[in-house]
């Protein structure tokens, strides 16, 4: 059993297997109050492992996180299927169905911007608002390729992205943005938690910050959609 601290918030984990601590190394906390315990039951690991998962350590840790992600609306945090790449101190977000190629892009954003950008993390990043701003946290789950920092940071611009053989980017009304980001997130089920991703929701569509990407694998892909949700020109 530990703790870990993600989004300001102290978790305590009741892990089986230490691949699960292992993964969580640099977000492992000493000391505080832990607002919730979360584990995986037999019923979710064998339940996962009919889904396609393999070792039992590595089903555990999908379980426990699952079972985080649905408790966290309780406090205003929520968890979003994304690739988050950071440059200049500000974030933007990849959403994409699987195998469209969200993170091959932002690894193109950072052999473009080079030191000025760095991957809070490459698939399932969590967010809160802090205030009016929208701050992303990087987490220790974060996909097959490992890209995680122990980190915040706000989020500039957000972004859908599909593929297509020109470039091109576009805002999208409230009702594409919530038809889409339901695919991204993972629904709780208590009704309560319910109700506070129904307020973020709302909230995310009213920064007018989400936009869809039709774009090829190419560093103009980058400089469409950097211009577009930093406002700023590409070799700034």
């Amino acid at each position: 059993m530990f703790k870990i601290k993600i989004a300001g918030l102290i978790i305590e984990i009741d892990n089986r297997y230490n691949a699960v601590e292992k993964l969580c190394k640099d977000y492992i906390v000493e000391s505080g109050d832990s607002i919730f315990r979360v584990r995986a039951s037999d019923e979710d690991i064998l339940k996962e492992k009919q889904y396609g998962g393999s070792l039992d350590q590595y089903c555990e840790s999908v379980c426990i996180y699952r079972n985080i992600v649905k408790k966290l609306p309780l406090y205003d945090v929520f968890f979003l299927h994304a690739a988050v790449v950071e440059v200049d101190g500000h974030s933007y977000a990849f959403m994409a169905k699987s195998g469209t190629g969200k993170t091959t892009h932002v690894k193109l954003w950072c052999e473009h911007f080079g030191e000025r950008a760095r991957i809070v993390n490459g698939d399932k990043p969590i967010l809160r608002f802090s205030g009016k701003e929208l701050m992303a946290y990087g987490t220790p789950w974060c996909g097959k390729e490992g890209y995680n920092i122990n980190t915040s940071t706000p989020i500039q611009g957000m972004c859908f992205i599909e593929r297509s053989e020109k470039n091109a980017i576009r805002t999208m009304n409230s009702t594409e943005v919530i038809s889409k980001i339901f695919h991204q997130m993972i629904m709780p089920e208590e009704e309560e938690c319910v109700s506070k991703v129904l307020e973020f929701l709302d909230k995310l569509v009213q920064l007018k910050k989400i936009w869809v990407l039709e774009c090829n694998i190419s560093q103009e892909a980058v400089k469409v959609s950097y211009e577009a949700m930093s406002g700023k020109l590409y070799n700034d």
